[in-house]
């Protein structure tokens, strides 16, 4: 997870027995919540004192923004590009299968940039299996904030939690913390979203209040929750409380069906938190965690005689998402897996904090046989942005300058990789500016553009084709949360609290700014758009609509 010094996390454990006594506490720190100013920082939240804590300091944390100074010699950076070789199969390398009405494979790549399953709306991370789903349009053209959800007055959007800063209070939505939209759920557009109140709350698109009681856990919810894609009333989300859940949303109140804890599964390595966005396909639930195993959850989802849904989980696969050559490379233990899992054609990617980018051969998972990595990428570092593809079978890799090392310097920070390819680096960019830099956003991709913003506050334009820098922009650093593209419309949030809209119906060109909206706060999480009104929390503890009128 984003806590500043991973190496520090040992140390942090031993508060988790203070968080204990905070989170009893919450209720009664609430009352000073409303008084007081919060100081919107990536993951680096205001302090606070209450009676039985360790005396915290008053004064609000200073903001966790990388050291912005700029490398002596370093330019907008040249991609160091190699020929685009055309995909080939190789032998380890499953093929893809035609592009057909009937594809008989897990993801047709004809999917790419469209929902997916039976269930209109947003729902999950990206939207789809390859994460290229933004949602749908118009996209606004003067717009302003519709409604503000900051909680209720038993519950804000506001808990403290123990991190290698101490116990700090935490609020709003964080990293990833994209709302899934359900289109048209009892005739009505309907908002899911984890915060770190902590929990996850059921809002009604348009007015903004909640439909359903929100669904309290023990700790913070960061990543972003998954609606099952095939009907069910289900979503799938985990938390820093150690337990991923699956919930569901067709009873009076949310209701817990399942429950998988960290260390449910072994070995774990890293931590117990769960970040990254849940995928179902074909009654399958593809997961990674920060105990850093990639888990396969067969889900047997059904109706029961009064016709609520149910669920009978089975662990069908699980597996170490490292291997000892990562180790031994690393020389340190950080290899969670922070993002999502992307599937296109048969293959099963993501990457971990290590820089590992994986495949998994996923054909044979409906007939029993276990799956099998057949694509194996280190990009030299922490690698928690999730993998995209496109419909040619190219992957697209962000990757975080942290540790420093010779391969990730070499590289650099956005990569486009061809998995059927024994040379599989396509073009890489150098996207330093800072001594602490690189990418935990998702990029977007458009026909002929990658969209990518960088934690030291730059987002960038790269020809998809060749890597070439097209432009870039200064905005509010750090970024972390993911560009989205809505009809001819980039859509970026920052840490200034600020949406940015700019017009690319000239791919080639430096787009003109067309509109921004200033929220409460830093806004770390990524904006859904649906049916041209964009769902977004922020740091200060609220979640928004922003549309036009």
């Amino acid at each position: 997870m984003k806590v500043g010094n991973r190496q520090a996390w040992a140390a942090a454990a031993l508060l988790m027995a203070v968080a204990a006594a905070a989170l009893l506490l919450t209720q009664t720190l609430r009352s000073n919540v409303k008084d007081t100013v919060l100081v919107s920082s990536p993951e680096h939240p205001a302090t606070l004192t209450a009676p039985d804590l360790p005396a915290l300091s008053l004064q609000p944390t200073p903001m966790a923004t990388p050291h912005l100074t700029p490398q002596p010699t370093h330019q907008i950076p040249t991609p160091r590009v190699i020929a685009q070789p055309t995909p080939t199969v190789v032998s380890a390398q499953p093929a893809l299968e035609p592009i057909n009405k009937t594809y008989a494979g897990w993801v047709d790549p004809a999917s790419v940039g469209k929902p997916y399953g039976t269930m209109n709306g947003l729902l999950t991370f990206r939207g789809n299996p390859t994460r290229t789903f933004y949602g749908t349009g118009p996209a606004p053209l003067s717009p302003e904030v519709l409604w503000h959800f900051a909680g209720t007055p038993q519950l804000d959007l506001c808990s403290p939690t123990s991190w290698t800063q101490g116990v700090t209070l935490w609020c709003g939505t964080g990293w990833t913390g994209q709302p899934a939209i359900i289109d048209n759920w009892k005739g009505r557009t309907r908002v899911v979203v984890g915060t770190f109140a902590p929990g996850v709350h059921f809002l009604d698109a348009t007015t903004g209040q909640q439909w359903l009681p929100e669904y309290v856990v023990g700790d913070l919810v960061k990543g972003s929750v998954t609606i099952d894609p095939d009907g069910f009333p289900l979503v799938y989300f985990g938390s820093r409380d150690n337990y991923f859940r699956i919930l569901a949303f067709d009873r009076s109140e949310p209701t817990e069906l399942w429950r998988l804890s960290a260390y449910d599964v072994a070995p774990t390595v890293w931590n117990n938190d769960w970040d990254g966005a849940s995928l179902v396909l074909k009654d399958y639930l593809f997961q990674g965690g920060e105990n850093s195993q990639f888990l396969i959850i067969k889900l047997n989802r059904s109706y029961d005689s009064d016709g609520l849904v149910v669920v009978d989980p089975e662990l069908v696969f699980h597996s170490p998402g490292w291997d000892q050559e990562l180790l031994n490379v690393l020389g340190d233990n950080n290899v969670s897996i922070e993002g999502g899992m992307t599937v296109i054609g048969n293959t099963l990617y993501f990457g971990n904090s290590g820089g590992l980018v994986q495949g998994w051969d996923i054909s044979g998972l409906a007939e029993g046989r276990d799956p099998e990595r057949v694509f194996r990428y280190w990009v030299g570092d922490d690698v928690d942005a999730t993998v995209i593809a496109d419909g040619e079978g190219y992957i697209y890799v962000g990757v975080e300058y942290e540790r420093g090392t010779a391969r990730s310097q070499q590289l650099g920070q956005m990569l486009k990789l061809n998995p059927a390819s024994d040379d599989p680096l396509v073009w890489a960019v150098d996207l330093r500016s800072a001594t602490s830099d690189g990418v935990w956003a998702t990029a977007a991709l458009t026909e002929q553009v990658v969209y990518v913003p960088t934690s030291a506050g730059y987002l960038y334009a790269l020809s998809r084709a060749t890597g070439e820098v097209l432009w870039r922009k200064r905005l509010g650093g750090p970024i972390w949360s993911s560009p989205v593209v809505i009809d001819e419309v980039l859509i970026q949030a920052d840490c200034n609290g600020t949406l940015y809209g700019y017009d690319i119906s000239e791919p080639q060109a430096e787009p003109p700014e067309l509109w921004q909206v200033t929220l409460g706060g830093c806004i770390e999480s990524t904006p859904a758009v649906w049916e041209g009104v964009i769902y977004v929390g922020d740091r200060q503890g609220g979640v928004y609509a922003v549309g036009d009128h």
